[in-house]
């Protein structure tokens, strides 16, 4: 059966429609005296002063892993924690959690104009459905089992019909499809949808129902390549994600990109791989539909989770590769990212033990608009038009020797061409020029205002940022764990980068080490060393492979969505930073990832986490090896045969987080 709200908490909201409900938290005033006439009719008493007590403190109680003694709660999204949210009068209240969903990819929801539409559906550049026909008998529209990225938002002035409470707009995207029904791999090979539901909120409860699904039409932007991580922008835009970019040297990259081209295009040779590895930005209108445009000059990297900092112009920049960067973005003007210059980070050792430590500092690739970015790949411009890349030694000095993607190029750059490099060949360009690309899959990040911190997750400390691996560029000589860290970083203005112009930020990192109760811990003390009797490889009380991340100003926590394979269920986690207290908060059915993470302080007086899972069942051995008897078929039976994963949300139980006392 799909994932859906409990059947008790719907019983009990049915038996309570005919009374009035009051605001969690409400301070009751005393009931009206019953009125009479003349002289004998009885004054109501004045209602009492609302309270004066302000929100203080949250604080999650956590949850104990799912175990096979409960296998059930292993095949679906389970939440056993609870939040305590304290306030100035010394009152509290505790709200049990609760996953409440929006759908199953692959249901079917209103498209607001009296059809249906499947959610999490593929479209071709034409907008028409692309089908599934591996199957005789069984033909159907591909959607998708990897939602990823969500924002949570509102606009002014909605006009979405069918709204009964207020509207509410969730952004979802989708990153691939695992496989068709034929069980043959799909990923990379279909453009990724993006779309806008419209929810209508119970200003009683908080709960979130959608009414409307609304599939954005991506045409204008060539198609969407791989959406990962997202974050909303202060200014209310959705701010996607393409990663992977398509490296043009290695034939199986060809290959996927010709097929994804096959798919949006029905031409094989159409799509321009240089169209692709971009930030998407996505407007929602106050009708449910949306409009998307691509900025080319961010850097054509593997895009995760991108953060923009309260100056509306600084974007820290996630790069899920080997030999990645940590990759900065200053616009030349706020709320608006169609231009600006793109620098690279530089570490400088600090501690080589364990995740490691060091201070930053800035390399700058360029300064350029989206447009004139764009013009150059319209232009039908070519990788030997840009530099000349070897994959192997071409005894010849005027090559640099680099890095890229764990193996090794020699590359030489054709005379005036920094600017395209620095765009379209980023990753090489900035290992050209000097910048530390070393890390390996730097996930998601996201920013603590207040003390001005940052935070990004290493996935797994590996291959580029150990010392000795052939994929080490010299500059990051780490320990590990393995199962990786999320690592702090504090920001500053006043900084200059490496020819000594000024980096026109007040939040940009100057250092960089991890957080310890984020650090993962490998059992045996490595990787893959040591199985526990469920089959994990990392302690299920620790972080292990930190993906998703968002931090909540008002919560003063930081939520961890895990993608591991060293964890038999991924865990969705909260730290609070002044309490350094860390809390299992969710648990995502076994095999899939934690994903979709958006932490949302206050929308109408409601908090919400939104979270999302993708590839369900994605059977690991020897990782599953012990739970997958049992287990796979619950995950089938849940979840559409292991095609369809949940988009949702977390919240309270039976009604939704208020940090307010009425």
């Amino acid at each position: 059966m799909h994932e859906q709200p409990d059947v008790g908490r719907r019983k009990a909201l049915k038996l309570l429609a005919g009374a009035p409900m009051l605001p969690l938290g409400f301070v009751s005033a005393g009931l009206l005296a019953g009125c009479g006439g003349g002289n004998d009719a009885i004054a109501a008493p004045a209602p009492a002063p609302a309270s004066s007590a302000t929100f203080t403190t949250a604080e999650f109680v956590p949850m104990s892993a799912p175990t096979l003694a409960n296998p059930a709660a292993m095949a679906t999204t389970t939440v056993g924690s609870s939040l305590k949210v304290s306030f100035s009068d010394g009152s509290s209240q505790t709200y049990k959690l609760a996953y409440q969903p929006f759908f199953v990819t692959g249901d079917t929801l209103s498209d607001g104009k009296g059809s249906t539409i499947v959610a999490g559906g593929y479209y071709d550049i034409n907008n028409k459905p692309i089908m599934d026909t591996s199957v005789a008998g069984k033909e159907r529209q591909f959607f998708s089992d990897a939602p990823d990225g969500s924002s949570l938002l509102t606009v002014a002035n909605p006009t979405v019909a069918g709204v009964k409470g207020n509207t509410v707009f969730a952004v979802v995207q989708f990153e691939y499809t695992t496989r068709n029904q034929n069980n043959v791999s799909m990923y990379g090979l279909l453009p990724s949808p993006i779309a806008i539901v419209t929810l209508d909120q119970d200003p009683a409860t908080g709960k979130l129902t959608p009414v409307k699904y609304h599939n954005v039409d991506t045409s204008g932007v060539n198609g969407l390549w791989i959406t990962c991580g997202a974050s909303l922008s202060p200014w209310n835009t959705h701010l996607s994600s393409e990663e992977y970019e398509t490296d043009l040297m290695d034939a199986n990259a060809v290959k996927q990109l010709q097929g994804y081209s096959q798919n949006l295009y029905g031409d094989p040779a159409r799509a321009n791989a240089y169209n692709y590895g971009h930030l998407p930005e996505v407007t929602v209108n106050p009708d449910g539909t949306g409009t998307i445009k691509k900025h080319y000059c961010l850097g054509r990297i593997s895009h995760e989770l991108v953060q923009v900092m309260p100056d509306e112009r600084t974007v820290l920049m996630g790069d899920d590769a080997t030999n990645g960067g940590l990759f900065l973005f200053i616009a030349d003007k706020a709320r608006d990212l169609s231009s600006g210059s793109l620098y690279v980070a530089k570490w400088h050792q600090t501690s080589g033990v364990g995740p490691g430590s060091a201070t930053l500092s800035w390399i700058k690739l360029g300064s350029a608009t989206s447009a004139e970015i764009r013009a150059l790949v319209d232009g039908g411009i070519k990788l030997a038009d840009i530099m000349d890349v070897k994959t192997a030694d071409p005894s010849d000095t005027s090559y640099t020797r680099i890095l890229y993607n764990g193996k090794p190029n020699w590359v030489k750059l054709v005379p005036g061409m920094e600017k395209a490099a620095a765009y379209l060949e980023t990753h090489r360009y900035a290992a050209l020029v000097g910048g530390s690309l070393g890390f390996t899959k730097m996930e998601g990040t996201t920013v603590n205002i207040k003390d001005k911190k940052a935070y990004s997750a290493m996935s797994r400390i590996e291959a580029s940022m150990l010392m000795g691996n052939a994929a080490n560029a010299g500059d990051i000589q780490v320990q590990g764990p393995y199962s990786g860290a999320v690592y702090e970083l504090n920001l500053k203005g006043g900084q200059a980068d490496k020819n000594g112009a000024a980096i026109n930020s007040e939040w940009v990192p100057v250092d960089m080490a991890a957080v310890p109760a984020l650090v993962s811990e490998d059992l045996g003390g490595g990787k893959m060393k040591q199985q526990d009797a469920l089959g994990n490889f990392a302690n299920p009380d620790k972080v292990a492979t930190p993906d998703n991340l968002k931090f909540s100003e008002k919560l003063r926590t930081l939520f961890v969505g895990e993608d591991s394979n060293t964890h038999v269920n991924n865990f969705l986690w909260a730290y609070n930073v002044d309490t350094r207290t860390l809390s299992r908060v969710l648990s995502c059915p076994a095999g899939a990832e934690s994903t979709g993470l958006h932490a949302v302080d206050e929308i109408n007086g409601w908090t919400y986490i939104m979270s999302n899972f993708q590839h369900v069942g994605d059977w690991e051995s020897p990782l599953h090896d012990i739970v997958k008897p049992t287990l796979d078929p619950l995950v089938r039976a849940n979840y559409k045969d292991r095609f369809g994963s949940a988009v949702g949300y977390l919240t309270g139980d039976p009604t939704g987080v208020k940090l307010a006392k009425a």
